[in-house]
């Protein structure tokens, strides 16, 4: 891997905005489409963009080949429970305070890292990341003026959006002498097929009459927020390997959180400033574990 330089760290940033943008744009969407037809909405977007760059660039879909149960399996998992989670969750939570909570990921991993791999054992140093991470969003719940009776709930829905990220990357394990674009492409595919007439049986999206703005906020999530964002974070792989692309998680937050502020005016607490800086300070740690453990 070469040194980084001022191009892949622009790059890291544009990521880092683009992930962060996904929140107040689920905010508008979900105005006037329900959390079941925006994730849908979203993981058809993204997974026609996919299908037309595997075709331009040649690559083969294994959607319906040998490994189609995992496919599947994943594409449940990874994609239809955690965006229609998060759609759900974010309908009465602020955007700002949703990007705090799925930047909870790295606990989850390090949870599920610890009781299903070998070789990612919590150590000192990932078990004071989870402690601080832990308290941080205890902390954000306590805060009543954002998290109260009427929306506690779908707090809890959002924070179940992470949940499945990082389950359904401990089953892509199982995938991963496959190529990353064969494997996001295949599992996109299963999402729309899986999530399709599960929507349709329980509501019915043609009665959806939908503004443009919340129209262009969906289209923006599959295509922008979803698959470039993805084919920049394989690209940013590629070339600096996974400690540098890691660091993304960072920075997602603070975007959240800027930009629920300026395009929503929400709400900025003391207690979601707190929350943030002991997030980041749980990845920070989780990370440098990581770190001390393979110096190479």
């Amino acid at each position: 891997m070469h040194k980084a330089s001022l191009k892949d760290f622009i790059l890291l940033i544009t990521l880092a905005a683009i992930w962060g943008s996904a929140f107040f744009n689920i905010k508008i969407a979900s105005a006037d489409y329900t959390p079941m037809a925006l994730a849908f909405g979203r993981i058809f977007f993204a997974a026609l963009v996919m299908v037309i760059y595997c075709l331009i660039r040649g690559i083969r879909i294994e959607a319906f080949g040998e490994n189609w149960m995992w496919y599947a399996t994943i594409g449940l998992i990874n994609l239809v429970l955690p965006f229609f989670f998060i759609s759900f969750g974010i309908i009465k939570v602020q955007s700002n305070m949703a990007a705090i909570l799925m930047s909870t990921a790295p606990l989850y991993a390090t949870i599920l890292g610890h009781l299903f791999i070998k070789d990612e054992k919590i150590n000192l140093l990932k078990f004071l990341g989870v402690f601080i991470g832990f308290l941080g969003v205890v902390f954000l719940f306590s805060d009543d003026l954002l998290i109260n009776q009427s929306n506690i709930f779908y707090a809890f829905m959002v924070v179940l959006g992470p949940f499945f990220y990082t389950l359904g990357g401990l089953f892509s394990l199982k995938l991963k002498h496959i190529k990353n674009e064969v494997l996001t492409s295949s599992i996109l595919v299963w999402a729309v097929i899986i999530l399709l007439p599960v929507m349709f049986f329980f509501e019915n999206p043609t009665e959806l009459r939908p503004s443009w703005g919340s129209t262009i906020s969906l289209f923006y999530l599959g295509v922008v927020a979803t698959a470039i964002a993805w084919l920049m974070r394989f690209y940013i792989l590629q070339n600096n390997g996974l400690v540098f692309q890691s660091q993304v998680a960072y920075i997602i937050p603070i975007f959240g959180l800027i930009f629920g502020y300026i395009f929503l005016q929400e709400k900025i607490t003391y207690k979601i400033i707190i929350a943030l800086i002991a997030v980041l300070i749980s990845t920070y740690l989780i990370e440098k574990s990581k770190k001390t453990k393979n110096p190479n």
